[in-house]
């Protein structure tokens, strides 16, 4: 386990963030090799039907994510205060509430998929496969749920290598499963959607038995499962939040979807590759997001206030400055990545991508300083400035969809991303300089009463830093 409480702040981050970007960029390649895939061994059609489900599944499974993040803001804080039977009571509450909410997921998903494809006019001739590749999504959301729950334990604890281990067995996996069940089993785009929900659920187990073996901190007992409705409520406040302030944000990009939708396939299979490649190109600053959650809430636990604003300030320079240089990459690179996907004789699909990555690389500073804020405040157990964000987000995603793509079609569905992230992020920097101001007070007091460090399983409290 990783404690980011003492040592250089950066250091550690970046050293804490590496495997975690990398994990990250594994977890990108299930959608990524389900798309190349599918591109090329079925056809451009198929590809559109795969990408058409993009925002309804992240609508689904974000909420998944985003809770169970949530829910581990609090096994973090526990554990940075050293209080280990408070880890095992959080991790067992998060493991009730994490399977209760894959059920209902699940009958939600299956029962809903078509009308929900309908009412987001997805064109004919790609809706059958679009359902048949997300319902078989949504029967493996189980599986989905208790790896991320797993992962982000194990982040809480401060270890960011060991999933990135089994993230990258699983992409293995993902990807032979891939050619398996499409091009052997002929089950077309369904079995791109199994091959995901297989890698998933491998994944999911590896966490579990290295979980067993190795973290006893994890390993519960009958009696880490008395709990009580108090302790429910205390991380479904964090939980719930998370995990509607990703389905919020995903409502934009349904509305947005509906959309593109009507400019037809060819727009549709562009958004969808060129999105695929952004979204591994953003994984760098959003790990740094991730981590700064994770060391936000160690070091909120253990009462270390100055040391929090220290790394926030060393993260934002220096992940900043990898975002301009990933924009620029992407915006004389994407296009040619795109050809991976789509073929060479796609030349309407390209230039469509080269729009996409003018409008969205360009702004990837904004996306960079909006992922350190927002997790930081999620980190710090402050949910409302960054659910308020997410309907910001919603807003700028949706003025998009309804008024830009009419207005300009489909440089107007690439400029939902950059506006959104700028709103959400003028939202949150009210807050954040809030926020900061009240950990530089509460570090000083505790630098004149010699708390700075505390006493190991003392936790610092909402309360004690307002």
């Amino acid at each position: 386990m990783w404690d980011l409480t003492t040592g250089s702040p950066i250091k550690k981050i970046i050293i804490f963030t590496i495997p975690l970007f990398i994990g990250n960029l594994f977890q990108q390649l299930y959608n990524v090799a389900d798309t190349l895939i599918v591109g090329r061994t079925i056809s451009v059609h198929a590809l559109a039907a795969v990408g058409a489900t993009d925002s309804l599944f992240a609508l689904v499974i974000g909420f998944a994510q985003g809770m169970t993040a949530g829910l581990t803001i609090i096994t973090a804080q526990r554990y940075g205060a050293h209080d280990y039977k408070g880890v095992k009571k959080s991790f067992a509450v998060n493991l009730l509430i994490s399977l209760a909410v894959s059920v209902l997921l699940t009958v939600l998903g299956v029962i809903f998929t078509r009308p929900i494809l309908v009412l987001m006019r997805t064109p004919a001739d790609i809706i059958d496969d679009a359902q048949k590749f997300i319902v078989v999504c949504f029967w493996g959301i189980t599986a989905t749920v208790l790896y991320n729950l797993f992962n982000n334990t194990l982040r809480a604890l401060g270890d960011s290598r060991v999933p990135l281990i089994f993230l990258a067995l699983a992409c293995v996996v993902n990807i032979l499963f891939d050619f398996i069940f499409i091009i052997y089993c002929r089950l077309g785009v369904a079995g791109a959607g199994l091959a995901s929900v297989v890698a998933q659920g491998f994944s999911a187990v590896l966490c579990l038995i290295y979980i067993k073996r190795y973290v006893p901190i994890l390993v519960l007992s009958r009696r880490a499962f008395s709990y009580n409705r108090g302790q429910i409520s205390q991380h479904l406040q964090l939980g719930l939040p998370m995990g509607f302030q990703t389905s919020v944000i995903s409502i934009g990009a349904v509305i947005v979807q509906i959309m593109l939708n009507t400019l037809g396939s060819d727009a549709v299979a562009a958004y969808t590759a060129a999105g695929r490649i952004d979204f591994l190109a953003t994984q760098l600053t959003l790990s740094f997001g991730i981590t700064m959650a994770t060391f936000a809430a160690q070091n909120f636990g253990a009462r270390r206030y100055d040391r929090i604003r220290k790394g926030v300030r060393q993260t934002m320079g220096f992940s900043c400055a990898l975002s301009v240089l990933m924009g620029a990459l992407m915006i004389l690179f994407g296009v040619p990545l795109c050809r991976l996907f789509v073929g060479a004789r796609q030349p309407v699909v390209t230039q469509l991508a080269q729009i996409y990555f003018l409008c969205n690389s360009s702004m990837y500073t904004l996306l960079s300083l909006l992922f350190i804020i927002r997790y930081t405040l999620q980190g710090l157990g402050r949910s409302l400035a960054p659910t308020l964000a997410g309907f910001v987000e919603l807003l700028m995603r949706s003025v998009a969809g309804i008024f830009l793509v009419r207005e300009w079609g489909f440089t107007g569905a690439s400029m939902a991303n950059p506006l959104a992230w700028l709103g959400a992020l003028l939202v949150l920097i009210g807050p954040y300089i809030k926020m900061n101001r009240v950990l530089k007070a509460s570090g000083e007091k505790a630098e004149r009463s010699g708390r700075n460090d505390p006493e190991p399983g003392k936790s610092a409290t909402a309360s004690e830093t307002t």
